[in-house]
């Protein structure tokens, strides 16, 4: 087994897939959507994986997306042009989360009506090597990090109020709080 640094997209998902619907299924009401395509007025694009809110039994709600590729700049690229904010979210004040992922790197941001902001100051990585793998519980500690994280952003945004005005003190909120750390 070589490090997933050098494996195809196909080997990197699986390494994904397996830490998203261990978060995912660390909490209720949700979905996860491998391959989804998001459609708008302006642009459209396929995503990784989409996790969505269940809302009532009938309706979701898209609450984070995931891509991950070999290059984390080029996700961070294509996370921008997917769609501008106000082609994303029409006139009332929205957010939903981001996880770009190399399967070894991750980044987590906030997409937001106003802009796109990263969530947090620190490197998360897993190193996925022969050597790593020999180590177990420094392997278990780096995956624990990021799923105390995605699962964090999950809650954070599952209890966030349908209210436009609370959404965005919510945002405003996250943003002053990660401009002092």
């Amino acid at each position: 087994m070589g490090p997933v640094v050098d494996s195809n997209e196909a080997m990197r998902c699986e390494y994904i897939s397996t830490i998203l619907h261990t978060a995912v299924s660390l909490l209720k009401d949700l979905l996860i959507l491998p391959q989804m395509t998001l459609t708008g007025a302006e642009s459209s694009g396929r995503v990784d994986y989409a996790i969505k809110k269940i809302i009532d039994g009938l309706f979701e709600e898209i609450i984070c997306i995931t891509e991950g590729k070999q290059n984390q700049r080029m996700n961070l690229n294509m996370l921008k042009k997917r769609r501008k904010s106000d082609e994303a979210f029409g006139s009332e004040y929205e957010y939903v989360y981001g996880i770009v992922t190399t399967a070894t790197d991750w980044y987590f941001i906030l997409h937001s009506t106003v802009g796109i902001y990263c969530t947090s100051k620190t490197e998360y990585r897993i190193s996925l090597t022969e050597d790593a793998i020999k180590n177990p519980a420094e392997l278990r500690k780096n995956v624990k990090r990021i799923l105390e994280v995605i699962v964090g952003l999950l809650k954070d945004r599952i209890s966030a109020s349908e209210e436009p005005a609370n959404k965005k003190c919510r945002v405003e909120e996250i943003i002053k709080k990660k401009k002092i750390e």
